[in-house]
């Protein structure tokens, strides 16, 4: 698909929704030359490739219950 600058500042989330949703790069023309948008990674790929959890570095591993009882007072700084 070939499209304007213009168009393109006009109706850019509805572009960028169409080029993650179906994979197909779209043609910017301006005076100056011509630029590509095109998703890094297609749909199709990442479905092969499978999702993989993102992990949480503050995540809490082990017994909720543990964390009512747990002692925050040298921890806690208080801002003043």
């Amino acid at each position: 698909m070939k499209i304007t600058a213009t168009r393109l500042r006009a109706e850019l989330y509805q572009i960028l929704d169409r080029v993650l949703k179906t994979g197909e790069p779209v043609e910017v023309t301006r005076a100056e030359g011509t630029v590509v948008l095109r998703p890094l990674v297609s749909e199709r790929r990442s479905k092969r490739l499978g999702r993989r959890p993102k992990t949480n570095p503050d995540l809490v591993v082990g017994d909720p219950d543990e964390l009512i009882h747990f002692d925050w007072s040298k921890a806690w700084k208080p801002r003043l």
